[in-house]
């Protein structure tokens, strides 16, 4: 491992795929949640569901404990537009809900969130989430060896804009990763492109768009972690683990490695040979 400018922290092939490993777990997660989410079942169900799959996975929930946090996986119901504690809330036919989920193996993170419906919901609400996880991809998609961090930031932007009037949250940002889950360099989700530091091997980032229905403003809750939407309106959250290699970007907590989703963007997956 080697440090460039301004504290980031540049991986070796062999770091990457020991990052794969955790990404692989919380990308099983992530499924495993999304096929548990339905009417009548409790965010801290799903929470329970989470931690069991990681920790048998022989990896550790990257959130449980962070900074007192209690739950294994972030779970942000409607207005709620991340950090979202879990416990007792029941979800109900029509909810929106965002889970986030983080796991460490050998010391190394992975990291990403989907935005799932419960049951049947509003077609404003499924649009909100396509848009959100379709920037997340447009993001990957713009990323290019020798590029510059903030081509990541203007693709998202300019497909949000290009398709909607939502609002993207500024205050929340996406970020490095690696040997630890939050690192420099910072990833907005919005600006010009051609700015920030370069794009090289080793660079590990976490992309996480967040969106709301209505304006992006927001406040965290009482609890010091909830942060909702100030008009009350729904907020879509996705996030993946990427790096870059000579043959495209690789998704490392996409079970595919974002072959598919790259795919119909005419972009290669470049993962690594194991």
């Amino acid at each position: 491992m080697i440090f460039r400018d301004r504290g980031i922290e540049i991986k070796t092939r062999e770091q990457i795929l020991a990052m794969r490993a955790a990404g692989l777990v919380v990308g099983r997660t992530l499924e495993l949640l999304r096929e548990a989410v339905k009417p009548g079942i409790s965010t801290g169900e799903l929470d329970a569901i989470a931690e069991d799959n990681i920790r048998s996975s022989g990896a550790t929930p990257s959130f449980k404990g962070y900074h007192g946090f209690t739950g294994s996986i972030c779970a942000s119901v409607n207005d709620e537009v991340v950090h979202g504690i879990p416990g007792e809330r029941v979800l109900v036919e029509g909810d929106l809900i965002s889970i986030d989920c983080g796991a460490i193996v050998n010391g190394w993170h992975g990291d990403a969130a989907i935005t799932v419906p419960v049951g049947a919901v509003g077609d404003d609400l499924l649009e909100l989430a396509r848009i959100c996880e379709e920037s997340m991809w447009r993001g990957f998609a713009a990323a290019k060896l020798g590029g510059r961090l903030t081509d990541i930031s203007a693709a998202v932007e300019a497909h949000v804009r290009a398709n909607s009037s939502y609002g993207i949250v500024e205050d929340f940002v996406g970020h490095g990763i690696g040997s630890a889950m939050h690192q420099p360099p910072n990833v907005p989700n919005f600006g010009k492109a051609g700015r920030g530091p370069k794009l090289v091997e080793g660079l590990a980032l976490a992309v996480e768009p967040m969106l709301t229905l209505g304006k992006q403003d927001n406040h965290t809750l009482d609890d010091d972690w909830t942060v909702v939407t100030d008009d009350g309106l729904a907020a879509a959250h996705t996030e993946h683990t990427f790096t870059l290699t000579p043959q495209g970007p690789w998704v490392l907590t996409s079970l595919d490695g974002g072959a598919a989703k790259l795919a119909e963007l005419g972009v290669t997956c470049g993962a690594l040979a194991d």
